[in-house]
């Protein structure tokens, strides 16, 4: 954008005086004379414009003032600083796809500077935005797991780290969440065998999550419907020690009940040693 106006100029100048310049390039729709004149401010003259756009709402403006500083100065200490505030700007606009495009740009350029946190923590804050419903797909939950994990190891000392864990939560319950959409999905169709790796998906790999509960009521539910009632009675038996006054549980020891039996740890299953890992009211 900047070259290109900049080539402009110099075009309009070579064929005319400076009245024919203003005359012939007003013509033009895709030529704004203010910006023109605009590129040849300091940069910081252009970053403090853009501070004063944000102080007062103009965050599309804002925006504009950055992005030139850092078109103009690439590499130098404002551009370093523009572009920490353009990430900025662009989360608090929704434009979540730049945003982390420009904090990519500056974490690969100044990963040790002092702002280094911040924009990794954008970057993170841009994906979470963008999470679905469980219905939908959930490769922002992911990106948000991995983006805002780069703030907890990277800068342990930061002052993002525990908002950055908040968020590895909800996005980890989100791809729980999604484990067992699909998981209740089978089982209703009485596949079995996929709904239980679904659930197992979710007691393995998101055992500190809030479907937990579900998952290990729902294996009860399908390995009895099985018929491999010793898997039903250690899932029952899991899910008592976890979660003794729930509702799941409650249920699934009635059904348990129905067929004779009741739960009853088996210490060779998966799910048992899966439940060791559980951390509910420890």
């Amino acid at each position: 954008m900047v070259k290109n106006a900049a080539r402009i100029l110099t075009v309009c100048l070579s064929i005319a005086g400076a009245g024919a310049l203003l005359s012939s390039c007003q013509t033009d729709p895709d030529i704004d004379i203010t910006k023109l004149a605009a590129e040849t401010d300091p940069p910081e003259v252009l970053y403090n414009q853009g501070l004063a756009n944000i102080k007062a709402g103009k965050m599309a403006e804002a925006g504009r003032k950055f992005d030139a500083v850092d078109a103009q100065h690439p590499f130098s200490e404002w551009s370093r600083k523009a572009l920490v505030m353009s990430t900025f700007v662009k989360y608090r606009l929704g434009r979540y796809a730049e945003a982390n495009s420009t904090g990519a740009r500056y974490l690969n350029l100044y990963p040790k500077s002092d702002d280094a946190a911040y924009v990794q923590y954008l970057v993170g804050l841009s994906n979470w935005r963008q999470i679905a419903s469980v219905t939908q797909d959930q490769k922002q939950s992911q990106r948000t797991i991995e983006a805002m994990q780069k703030v907890v190891d990277e800068y342990p000392d930061s002052q993002y780290v525990e908002d950055a864990q908040a968020k590895i939560r909800f996005a980890r319950d989100q791809l729980a969440g999604k484990e067992m959409q699909i998981g209740r999905y089978y089982l209703e169709r009485k596949e079995y065998l996929a709904s239980i790796s679904r659930f197992r998906v979710v007691v393995e790999q998101y055992p500190n999550t809030n479907q937990v509960e579900e998952a290990l009521a729902r294996l009860v539910e399908a390995y009895f419907a099985m018929g491999i009632v010793t898997e039903a009675q250690t899932a029952a038996a899991v899910l008592g020690h976890n979660y003794p006054d729930s509702q799941w549980y409650a249920d699934s020891y009635k059904l348990l009940k129905s067929g004779g039996v009741e739960p009853r740890e088996n210490s060779g299953s998966w799910i048992a040693r899966a439940g060791k890992k559980l951390l509910v009211g420890s």
